[in-house]
């Protein structure tokens, strides 16, 4: 009579089945034990949580599809990060993704953990057909305003990407200036995968560069908060007063060079 399986080797094939239907499973399910009982219910649990984020990937690729559908061949999603900060550059990226790929999880920065950014931008860098990242320092922000260093950051991007796209999508812009066909979406960045792409990759570089500010900087801690107006950096910012990549412009900055 053959020795069934351990619980440990179960777990291991389970592990690398991705099919609900595999003949393995279906004949787990006529073994009584606890312990495999309990690992098939963890299968079942995994595999519906992988369906539930494919059924997610698809709807986020809806623009791109419809996009594909008019003639477009070449998409780019871009979006930006750093707006709202008091210090540091705004920094926006582009990313064009093969057609019809699916990256499951992707979606908007702000609603994944800093491991899955990082995680995620790694994977997206490794699947893009081109990245393309624009940076705009404080003190062009201070001169023209945050509103067009963001367009300037945008357009940057976009000439920084291998290949020339033929359609943009945008979360909530409009680059008047680039002559591409483009869509601005509202929240595009949980609505489109090129857009939520662009949306890490974004945030990932910028969030790396402000930890090396936190570094050559001490005391504000952009570590932590990236130049956002926190506790942490208004305190720093009281104590020390301005340092070079803070942005003159925006209150309550302005007010130690009034």
């Amino acid at each position: 009579m053959t020795k069934p399986a351990s619980i440990t080797e179960i777990k291991g094939k389970l592990a690398q089945i991705h099919q609900v239907d595999d003949p393995y499973i279906l004949a787990l399910e006529q073994d009584s034990r606890k312990g495999v009982v309990s690992l098939l219910a963890t299968f079942h649990k995994r595999l519906a949580r992988v369906e539930a984020m494919r059924q997610e990937a698809e709807m986020l690729r809806e623009f791109e599809r419809r996009a594909l559908q008019q003639g477009y061949q070449v998409i780019a999603g871009i979006d930006e990060v750093g707006r709202g900060p008091l210090a540091g550059p705004v920094i926006a990226a582009a990313v064009i993704l093969p057609n019809n790929c699916e990256m499951l999880e992707v979606n908007d920065s702000k609603k994944l953990s800093e491991k899955k950014r990082d995680f995620l931008f790694t994977q997206i860098c490794e699947t893009a057909v081109a990245v393309g990242i624009g940076i705009v320092d404080e003190q062009t922000i201070d001169q023209i305003n945050i509103y067009q260093a963001t367009k300037l950051a945008m357009k940057e991007a976009i000439e920084k990407l291998s290949f020339t796209p033929d359609y943009l999508l945008l979360d909530a812009m409009k680059l008047e200036a680039v002559p591409i066909a483009q869509e601005s979406i509202i929240k595009g960045d949980a609505k489109s995968v090129s857009i939520a792409a662009a949306s890490i990759v974004a945030k990932v570089t910028r969030d790396r560069l402000m930890k090396e500010y936190g570094e050559q900087y001490p005391g504000y801690g952009f570590e932590n908060n990236a130049g956002y107006g926190t506790k942490e950096h208004l305190a720093g910012l009281d104590e020390l007063g301005p340092c070079p990549i803070h942005r003159k412009t925006f209150a309550p900055v302005k007010y130690f060079f009034a």
